[in-house]
């Protein structure tokens, strides 16, 4: 399931700018390329995906709105070509949706997904394993 749509960066930053950041085709540039759009956000899903399975079993049903908003700022980074200078809005936005990914992989902060949480590998306590005894005081007697 996609986390954001082409609809979602329309709704968050305007046609104009979609506009202007995927067509390559037209000059002066007058359609979105979806195809472009497509790729942005599919580059942007597989990331928050590397963070979000560390916590959670993917696909996330239903996706949460905070996640949308977090993948439509990577997206649009994306768009831009990474070419933005770090006090640029674009390159701020991009920064604090890594940021906020990061914490939902620390478990951080928690998603109110219906994405079950992997298994966890113990309970808590230290196990440990070694192999079988060589010797023991019935094999050692006589000696």
């Amino acid at each position: 399931m996609a986390y954001a749509a082409q609809q979602d960066l329309i709704d968050r930053f305007g046609e104009e700018e979609l506009v202007q950041l995927t067509d390559r085709t037209n000059l002066p540039a007058s359609t979105i390329d979806a195809d472009v759009v497509t790729a942005a956000l599919s580059d942007a899903e597989a990331l928050a995906d590397s963070y979000l399975a560390k916590r959670y079993q993917l696909p996330l049903d239903p996706v949460p709105d905070v996640l949308t908003r977090t993948v439509a700022d990577v997206a649009r980074y994306f768009l831009h070509g990474r070419r933005t200078d770090k006090d640029d809005p674009v390159t701020r936005d991009y920064g604090q949706a890594l940021a906020w990914l990061k914490d939902v992989a620390r478990g951080l902060v928690e998603l109110d997904a219906a994405g079950i949480a992997p298994d966890q590998s113990g309970d808590g306590q230290v196990q440990v394993s070694a192999p079988d005894r060589v010797f023991s005081r019935g094999s050692l007697s006589g000696f």
